[in-house]
């Protein structure tokens, strides 16, 4: 029964390869990351009250794959806001581009999302700013790749980034820029066909010792 148990158990493992999750190390930190094809992270408000749209980026970060990540975070704040209700003091933003570039360390490459708004008056507890983002995924390969390779490795995230108002979320005005980072498990190791005939007749011989001896 040992000898069945044995090689039933040899012939799964075998079949089963050895596949595992990958890990990837990235960053949006790159010096080209900014607001209106600079490396500014932060934007001022072009009229009315005295307000800001700051990006923090993610340092070197290593993540298991398949995984949902942070690109970053984006913070409105007016501290001379109003209420849209009061609608007495707001302050406007023109329309704005955003350059969030990924650098994946683990495959040495990077990739650029562009992210266009129409800004718009924001009150201290309203905001139309939002951000539509293109292209949606960088890799595998060299697809949306600046420079490098991406391998397998996939960076995507949703078509568009609402702002949230200054005294929105559980850190005020602050909106995290998700996405998923991906990249295929390892491949299973084929098994040969004679091993798997060897393997099958030591299951069948076990067996049939199995069976006399019930017997």
């Amino acid at each position: 029964m040992r000898i069945h148990s044995a090689a039933i158990g040899l012939t799964a493992a075998l079949l089963a390869g050895t596949a595992s999750a990958a890990t990837v190390t990235f960053n949006t930190n790159a010096s080209s990351t900014g607001f209106n094809n600079s490396s500014s992270l932060s934007l001022a408000s072009s009229a009315g009250a005295a307000a800001t749209l700051a990006f923090t980026p993610v340092p070197s970060t290593t993540t298991g794959t398949p995984s949902n990540v942070s690109f970053g975070r984006f913070t409105l704040a007016c501290a001379a806001c109003s209420t849209q209700a009061a609608g007495s003091a707001g302050a406007t933003f023109n329309p704005f581009t955003f350059n969030l570039v990924v650098t994946d360390v683990t495959d040495g490459a990077a990739g650029r999302f562009v992210g266009t708004s129409a800004g718009g008056q924001v009150f201290s507890d309203a905001s139309p700013i939002a951000i539509t983002w293109s292209p949606l995924q960088l890799g595998p390969g060299t697809s949306g790749a600046q420079t490098g390779n991406f391998g397998s490795t996939t960076f995507a995230f949703g078509s568009l980034t609402a702002i949230v108002a200054p005294n929105s979320g559980i850190l005020p005005g602050t909106t995290t820029v998700e996405g998923l980072v991906n990249t295929p498990a390892v491949a299973t190791i084929p098994v040969p066909g004679s091993a798997l005939l060897t393997l099958s007749g030591l299951a069948l011989f076990g067996l049939v010792r199995a069976r006399r001896r019930v017997a």
